[in-house]
């Protein structure tokens, strides 16, 4: 019986493979292979380290300091950051850049996971649908807004010419030049993009369910909208965590469909904090200012991934 038991409580609390390499390399008794496995990742940390861990850390010293790029860096403390949290157009920045993003991810990931579940129901028939949903996010970001551009200028833009082709001339409106419509204009080319991620990733989740239990439902005498409601939609739940959290990140560092459309105008009405960082960076040359409203974006983009990776990790125990 205790050998038993013992068995079964080894076999309920499996150990990590990487606890074993962690506790040898903080020991210093790593194994052979341990070091091959270190030698094949070396590559990978190496350009991991150049790449990413350097200018993140060396952004972080720049935001410290009175810099135009130019002249000889001066240090200035936490005067960098307390200008930001002061300025008017970082107020609006964050406002636009949080209207920005949750639009932008809840519109597109509903769009995605209803095609989904439509196309749960009818795979072959629906194909077509999904084809140019999903082409739509491996176009680049660059050729969508030039398209979106034509589609909404205001004098030959198709939007415009197709209003006025059925009688809604007053409907009409320079959407990209007014600051009521301009952000909402580039929120739906944004969209447009993105919808087909949480298309994919939902598709796949419903994909997995057991075909066994949805006939089953059907046997039983369930209609379509039971079985979305009671099957689909709780069982693809998955696929749209994922989906959430990738658009959630995507939106947050969305940078050339602004810049293409309207260049973060007017008066800053679609100026999100990345593009913040950009003008105050690049155009006004200054370097530690810009260098702290970075700061502060990856900061947001840690606190919007931090749930799904406490998740992960206790799905992973």
């Amino acid at each position: 019986m205790l050998h038993g038991s013992h068995s079964s409580s080894s076999r309920q609390t499996p150990a990590s493979p990487f606890s074993g390499l962690a506790a040898r390399l903080l020991s210093g008794k790593l194994r052979r292979y341990d070091w091959v496995a270190f030698a094949l990742l070396a590559p990978t940390l190496f350009f991991f380290a150049v790449g990413v861990l350097y200018p993140l850390l060396d952004t972080f010293r720049v935001s410290f300091l009175d810099w135009t790029g130019l002249s000889r860096p001066k240090p200035a403390g936490f005067e960098n950051y307390i200008k930001l949290f002061a300025d008017p157009n970082f107020h609006n920045a964050l406002r636009v850049t949080l209207t920005w993003t949750l639009s932008c991810t809840f519109i597109s990931v509903a769009i995605g996971w209803s095609f989904a579940l439509m196309s749960g129901l009818a795979p072959k028939a629906t194909a077509p649908f999904r084809i140019v949903i999903f082409a739509a996010y491996g176009i680049s970001e660059t050729a969508s807004g030039l398209m979106w551009l034509g589609i909404l200028q205001p004098e030959f833009g198709l939007l415009n010419g197709v209003l006025r082709a059925v009688g809604l001339e007053n409907w009409t409106n320079p959407w990209l030049g007014d600051p009521d419509t301009a952000l909402w204009g580039v929120i739906a080319a944004y969209v447009w993009t993105q919808a087909g991620l949480p298309l994919l990733t939902c598709f796949a989740a419903i994909q997995a369910i057991p075909r066994s239990q949805i006939e089953a439902a059907y046997v039983d005498g369930a209609t379509n909208w039971q079985i979305l409601r009671y099957i689909m939609m709780p069982l693809s739940l998955p696929g749209v965590n994922i989906a959430i959290f990738i658009n959630l990140l995507n939106s947050l560092k969305a940078f050339d469909m602004i810049q293409i459309l309207t260049a973060g105008g007017p008066i800053r009405a679609t100026e999100t904090v990345g593009y913040f960082m950009y003008q105050e960076t690049v155009v006004y040359f200054k370097q530690g200012y810009g260098a702290a409203s970075t700061i502060v974006l990856l900061l947001a983009i840690m606190v919007c991934s931090l749930p799904l990776i406490l998740k992960r990790s206790s799905e992973a125990r």
